[in-house]
């Protein structure tokens, strides 16, 4: 086998690993930068609904710049830190 390719399980057409690059897989274990309403409502324990309330309420800012509510996980972990009881 390549130093250059590895095999990890991946879907193919004939059900075999198909062969990625040591650069694909760097991409493949980059860390999350921002998540979905609901995936912050399940990160939260809350309701979608709940979080939409709080970005209306400004109390978490999502990020507008797609159709959908991105919530930075910066903002997330910041609006955890504001209202945490000390």
């Amino acid at each position: 086998m390549n130093s250059e390719i590895d095999e990890i399980p991946t879907a193919s057409s004939n059900g075999k690993p198909a062969p990625v690059s040591s650069e694909a897989k760097d991409l493949l274990i980059l860390p999350r930068l921002a998540f979905s309403v609901r995936e912050t409502a399940e990160m939260l324990g809350v309701s979608e609904k709940t979080v939409r309330r709080l970005t209306s309420r400004g109390l978490l800012r999502p990020s507008r710049a797609l159709r959908h509510l991105l919530i930075p996980k910066k903002e997330i972990e910041r609006f955890l830190e504001q209202t945490t009881s000390k």
